[in-house]
């Protein structure tokens, strides 16, 4: 990938930061029409509320216009049009005037994050509520307050895209991330950004796998992606990626498939231990985000995240100090090249076998030297290395491993083989 595209993921994550998401509703729409403009194969899709998708059901939309607090002299001490996250989102509406009592019982703070405001969601219990820092909560007087929260919950719809981009074989590769959070830099936008330069460069290139990218509010979409395409997803899908918190500059964090072992896993493991070599390994245990829907038992994709921090693993998660200064181009640059080089080893797997018994004269063609001597060199070596376990039943993954080399730099030894006709791909 280009080196400026870290600083154009970035562009798009100011672009898209003030927008107030949430799992339905106008945000997601606003923000999926600006990543259009980026991916204009991308369909916009619309799921009915009191659709049924598995055990859940989709729920009545919401949107919001404003919501504040206003003490007694008309001073609005909490106002959502300066911080999104001040209200909590799906909240029902309201509008009376309450005492400082009643108030307090619907605003939530963190006390070990003074000057953080959290984020806080109600989406299937009704409730209005407010979210502030628990300094400027510790502020306020024990007077009245006129409380406005300016929302609709009706029928509607939720909102996701998608993006189909074929390649010469109908398997899948599947990239899925969010849109459902409001102003969260890291949390919420690292993983669309990276996820739609991913898919331009995709759609930029001849492709071996049909490639899958899935955006959806968090858990509710990726069920309802799910219920109305498992069949097809369970019998294609040959790896899967969870974009998301992905913007940092600190560490790589990996989370495999539920029950590990998978193509996905093979690939992410290798390429994080040949390319990061230092990175934090959880287990399926730590998941958190829709590997959850889509490692699920009876789904069962094989299915992984690869992180920057992972999530709920950085101070700044889920509050306000998610904001620009949390992620930077050269981290989301980093992130969208460790998920380019999984695709270029997943592109270029495959069984080989060498076509001759015993070694082949590689002298004879060049591709050794006639001359005796101590030192073997190390391209030599490797390509001897290679050749003693291309039998046909190994992958190019596993002999890279077996030999000690990052398989994306057996290519060129492949590749020089291949013209020698000195091995065959199987299958």
């Amino acid at each position: 990938m280009e080196n400026n595209c870290g600083h154009q993921m970035y562009e798009l994550i100011k672009e898209l930061f003030p927008f107030c998401r949430s799992i339905t509703g106008n945000g997601v729409r606003k923000t999926l029409a600006v990543i259009k403009k980026f991916l204009p194969g991308l369909t916009i899709h619309e799921i009915p509320t009191g659709t049924e998708c598995f055990d859940w059901t989709i729920p009545n939309e919401w949107n919001i216009k404003d919501a504040y607090v206003e003490d007694e002299n008309g001073r609005r001490v909490i106002d959502f049009n300066k911080d999104n996250l001040h209200v909590l989102n799906y909240s029902i509406p309201v509008n009376k005037t309450v005492s400082f009592e009643e108030l307090d019982q619907h605003l939530y703070s963190r006390p070990d994050m003074p000057d953080a405001i959290p984020y806080v969601t109600s989406y299937y219990s009704p409730r209005w509520g407010f979210c502030l820092s628990h300094n400027e909560r510790e502020k306020l007087g024990k007077v009245n307050y006129r409380v406005v929260i300016d929302t609709t919950l009706e029928p509607g719809s939720l909102t996701y895209a998608d993006l189909i981009i074929p390649g010469e074989q109908k398997e899948e590769v599947l990239l899925s991330t969010y849109v459902c959070h409001p102003s969260m830099a890291n949390n919420e936008l690292s993983g669309p950004a990276v996820t739609t330069f991913l898919g331009k460069w995709l759609s930029s290139q001849k492709n071996r796998y049909t490639y899958r990218i899935v955006i959806v509010p968090e858990m509710i979409g990726a069920i309802a992606y799910l219920s109305k395409h498992l069949a097809t997803m369970k019998e294609r899908t040959v790896a899967g990626f969870q974009l998301t918190c992905v913007g940092d500059n600190r560490a790589y964090s990996f989370v495999p498939s539920r029950k590990g072992g998978t193509l996905a896993d093979r690939v992410a493991k290798h390429e994080l231990d040949y390319r990061i070599k230092e990175y934090i390994k959880y287990s399926f245990l730590d998941r958190g985000s829709d590997e959850r829907q889509y490692c699920s038992p009876g789904v069962d994709l094989p299915f992984v995240s690869i992180t920057r921090t992972k999530y709920g693993k950085y101070r700044e998660y889920h509050t306000s100090l998610d904001n620009l200064s949390v992620v930077s181009p050269d981290g989301l640059q980093g992130a969208l090249d460790v998920h380019c080089n999984c695709i270029r080893i997943l592109e270029n797997n495959a069984i080989y076998k060498v076509t001759t018994l015993c070694e082949p004269q590689l002298g004879k063609r060049g591709l050794r030297s006639t001359i005796g001597a101590l030192d073997f060199p190390m391209q030599a070596r490797q390509l001897s290395n290679f050749i003693a376990y291309c039998d046909g039943t190994m992958d190019l993954i596993s002999i890279a491993e077996t030999i000690g080399v990052y398989v994306l730099d057996l290519l060129p030894l492949v590749s020089q083989l291949r013209e020698e006709g000195l091995i065959g791909k199987v299958g």
